[in-house]
């Protein structure tokens, strides 16, 4: 299949109509009618996680996956205007977007630093998920500080040698790339001997070991590097400018985890306010719960409206900027409160559950409470909200930075 017949010159009205007609061809009748029957519950009822990742190529070649960006990089060069109205047509078919790593945080880099020939040969994968991606930024003695960062590359011969230990690295134990910050001019102050790097994880040299979280599953991993390879192709930006680049990177994973309306990963723990409102129509609540639950509800409206601004400015062909940390800060602590009244309403059932004695407890979790025990992450991932903050405090709203006695000093010689 190739990308639908719809470009830059196309109209809405159009583009709805052929993107209506390929939904009707291509989108099982299954899940459509699960759809129009219950939305996206009725939707996971019939759809498993493995048939979506087996008809994603689908999806991943039409271009709409990533409708904005140019068409040879694996989108559709669409319009802003034109984008919302083809999303709106797909919306009610929950037809996420698989690879997010390689969506919101590889992608901004390539597109503002990265150079033409990367952009070719990595982007169009990631569009079709063919190539799935993580982060390699955070270190046991670099996360809140990850200017800080120990991990070194040193050019030898004709490829760069990298050495070093990263943690908290989201879904690498299923990734083929990870983007990577390394220090190659440890004589350098420690934001300007950072470089950024495309490291191939399936390679001699790298090692993944799985870290099991508090609700019985995997998402993060440690990652060793021991003399991994990376070809000077695989370098984005100049060497000692990988601070810069990581920027977008990071200002990406915020907007990512922002919540509703961030175009990213919409909520990472648990069910939105909505199933707030469904639990209280199902087991009561009391007026207090109700309160709580309209508070809750209005917050993510404005959330939604809020990520929706940033996201315009990304389709303007904008990097996600500091204004990212807004959403990012009031999204982890705004989860965490969702998910604890979800928990609430169900009563004694969230505490109360059937263990198994072969090991598989975390299955007979109530959705609830996995949700709830995820959501203890928000405030930590993607930079802690006290990060977050300074951001805000120094970038949004012009405060001075904190001191920093170490700042221009050379990283060799900054206490650790």
């Amino acid at each position: 299949m190739t990308a639908l017949p719809i470009g830059p010159d196309t109209g809405e009205a159009d583009a709805v109509e052929v993107v209506r007609a390929w939904v009707d061809e291509h989108v099982p009748v299954a899940w459509r009618e699960a759809a129009a029957r219950g939305g996206s519950a009725a939707i996971r009822e019939v759809r498993s996680r493995a048939a979506y990742e087996a008809w994603y190529p689908t999806f991943g070649a039409s271009g709409l996956v990533a409708a904005t960006w140019p068409v040879a990089y694996g989108g559709l060069d669409l319009s802003r205007s034109v984008a919302r109205a083809v999303e709106a047509v797909l919306a009610p078919y929950n037809l996420g977007r698989l690879n997010p790593l390689g969506l919101n945080l590889a992608a901004p880099a390539l597109f503002a630093h990265g150079t033409e020939e990367q952009r070719l040969r990595f982007l169009p994968p990631i569009v079709r998920n063919e190539e799935r991606w993580c982060q390699l930024f955070s270190e046991p003695g670099a996360g809140s500080d990850l200017a800080s960062l120990a991990t070194k590359a040193e050019w030898v011969g004709d490829e760069w040698v990298v050495t070093g230990q990263k943690v908290w690295t989201t879904w690498a134990h299923v990734s083929d790339f990870g983007v990577l910050l390394a220090r190659t001019e440890p004589s350098a102050p420690k934001r300007k001997g950072i470089t950024y790097f495309l490291v191939d994880l399936r390679q001699p040299g790298v090692e993944v070991r799985p870290l099991r979280h508090i609700g019985g599953e995997i998402d993060f991993n440690e990652v060793f590097l021991d003399g991994a390879r990376v070809p000077d192709s695989q370098r984005v930006g100049e060497v000692g400018d990988g601070w810069r680049v990581a920027n977008a990177t990071l200002s990406g994973e915020r907007q990512m985890v922002s919540g509703s309306g961030s175009g990213g990963v919409d909520r990472i723990g648990g069910a939105g306010a909505e199933r707030l409102v469904r639990l209280a129509g199902e087991h009561g609540a009391t007026p207090t719960q109700r309160q709580a639950i309209v508070e809750a509800w209005s917050e993510e409206r404005i959330r939604a409206w809020t990520n929706e601004r940033v996201r315009a400015g990304i389709r303007a062909g904008r990097s996600p900027g500091p204004e990212s940390s807004i959403g990012k800060v009031h999204q982890g602590e705004l989860n965490q409160r969702i998910q604890l009244l979800a928990t609430d309403l169900l009563g004694a059932g969230a505490t109360a559950w059937p263990a198994p004695g072969d090991g598989s407890w975390s299955d007979t979790l109530p959705y609830e409470v996995k949700g709830m025990l995820r959501s203890r992450a928000n405030t930590i991932e993607g930079g802690t909200t006290e990060v977050n903050k300074n951001i805000v405090g120094e970038r949004v709203l012009g405060l001075p930075r904190e001191p920093d006695p170490w700042h221009d000093a050379a990283w060799s010689e900054v206490p650790r």
